[in-house]
């Protein structure tokens, strides 16, 4: 279960900040972005993506469970057939506060909670997925068996011989590419005298 926010509640009561929350998620859901106070969007942000991810889901439940919140029948339809399909690429992260400054009367910090309508670009994806095989690969290496580090830190034999194998091979074609280049000048002084 969730810890309880410290601090005073919205309105005036629990069932007062619960419909407090539940209209400004219909207003969210039906107009995409709304205007309020910061400490009223930083409490809505949870419950609309977990309405979000219900309506993800898309079964029969989910939508009942939805409409235990937001009680406008067109509201709910919407953000099943519109918002959903819109965020089905998108793990987390529907809502997106933006600070617009304080309220002329009061003071109050102000902010527009929105609905990120853009969709997830390929390239953030696949460079997340690309980063979370590093980690798999730097976790499965840092973590070698006992047996494993003692083959890996010595070469074999069969190694050993394969390269001053190639070393002397590379070794022996330079010396013979010298030779004929250090041979040639001088025929070409013998051929002139």
């Amino acid at each position: 279960m969730p810890t309880p926010s410290k601090g005073p509640r919205l309105g005036g009561g629990p069932a007062h900040e619960r419909l407090m929350l539940a209209n400004l998620a219909t207003s969210l859901f039906e107009h995409r972005r709304i205007t309020t106070t910061e400490t009223r969007a930083k409490r809505l942000r949870p419950l609309a993506e977990r309405l979000i991810t219900f309506a993800k889901r898309g079964d029969l439940h989910a939508r009942r469970r939805v409409l235990t919140v937001v009680r406008d029948k067109s509201v709910v339809h919407e953000l099943f057939t519109e918002i959903a399909p819109m965020m089905a690429e998108r793990n987390g992260g529907y809502t997106r506060i933006t600070k617009i400054g304080p309220r002329k009367g009061d003071n109050a910090p102000m902010v527009v909670i929105e609905l990120v309508q853009e969709p997830v670009s390929p390239k953030q994806a696949t460079v997340r997925e690309a980063e979370k095989a590093t980690k798999r690969a730097a976790s499965t290496k840092a973590e070698p068996t006992k047996a494993e580090p003692a083959a890996a830190e010595e070469p074999t034999a069969e190694e050993v011989v394969e390269e001053t194998t190639d070393e002397e091979t590379v070794t022996e074609e330079a010396v013979a590419d010298e030779a004929p280049a250090d041979e040639a000048p001088a025929d070409d002084e013998a051929d002139k005298a």
